[in-house]
């Protein structure tokens, strides 16, 4: 009998998850209800079986992932676990969200009050393709034994520590060197266009951190598609820092400027656009900027 994995919602991520599972043999399913007619295609394209309910999903699934954006993660567990309590099913939960580990630890208890054992997961890398590993699913917790089961379904899982906090807490130093660093990047390019500095900046780059820079500055153009989901990660980042005493501002920033980003005609989801070039992506933050009254005016 197929292993039947639960999977919410079907975004990119969630449902090139669920491709790679039931190609190597898994009955996946999810529940579209509230879900965009784009969430349901990516459903229909990989597979996955639609179930009407969450009562569905956590009578049919013996493993349910949660796979969303990361405001969403609290109130999706608290619903599953409504069901759990109406339904008297026990699931494995997955908490596989970009939140901070504080978070995950909220939501475990949550589902522990309603008998359902909860795996913290954190999801590192692009959408799987079947056949390559470039993406990782970290996971922690006293017993990550049914998470770990998926790693002979297509999928790349490694456990982390013992401890729930600790997969998702990688998760937030690994995405804060990553995209965090792409929102810094786009803010001093940005900055530098603004002053009229960007060809001598970028000249100062080639005296000693070409590679680094050309690296660097080539993750701005792909992200304003991405900004505004990033701003959630990055704020969960900035909570995880804080918690252990260290600034959160440097995250809060970085979020502030995935909103900005995120508020130019280049995020727009349904613009059915190419990627945009560095030249086109700088002028839509330098545009976005809010105007302020030269320095000779503010003097005078």
């Amino acid at each position: 009998m197929a292993l039947a994995v639960g999977i919410l919602s079907t975004g990119q991520m969630g449902a090139a998850i669920g491709k790679v599972l039931r190609q190597h043999g898994a009955d996946v399913i999810t529940c579209l209800e509230g879900r965009s007619e784009a969430t349901a295609a990516r459903a229909r394209e990989a597979g996955i079986r639609e179930v009407e309910t969450l009562d569905d999903v956590v009578r049919q699934a013996r493993l349910v992932l949660s796979v969303l954006v990361p405001a969403e993660a609290v109130g999706l567990a608290e619903r599953l676990a409504r069901a759990a309590k109406r339904t008297h099913a026990r699931p494995v939960f997955a908490e596989c969200n970009a939140i901070a580990p504080a978070a995950v630890a909220r939501i475990a208890a949550v589902m522990e009050g309603a008998g359902v054992h909860t795996i913290d997961a954190g999801i590192i890398g692009p959408p799987p393709n079947p056949g390559q590993h470039a993406t990782r699913i970290y996971c922690s917790g006293p017993d990550t034994g049914p998470l770990l089961a998926l790693g002979g379904l297509g999928l790349d899982i490694r456990p982390v520590g013992p401890e729930i906090g600790q997969a998702s807490g990688l998760k937030m130093v690994y995405a804060a060197s990553t995209k965090g660093t792409t929102a810094l990047w786009t803010e001093l390019m940005a900055a530098a266009r603004a002053l009229g500095l960007e060809d001598a900046l970028v000249d100062e780059f080639t005296l000693g951190r070409a590679a680094i820079a050309r690296a660097l500055i080539g993750e701005i153009p792909s992200m304003p598609r991405k900004s505004r989901r990033w701003v959630g990660e990055m704020e969960e980042i900035a909570a995880t820092f804080e918690a252990l005493g260290l600034t959160p501002r440097m995250l809060q920033g970085a979020a502030d400027m995935f909103r900005l980003v995120g508020g130019t005609p280049l995020a727009d989801p349904a613009a059915k656009r190419p990627e945009p070039t560095l030249d086109e992506t700088l002028n839509a933050v330098v545009e976005a900027l809010p105007k302020r009254a030269p320095a000779s005016a503010k003097t005078s």
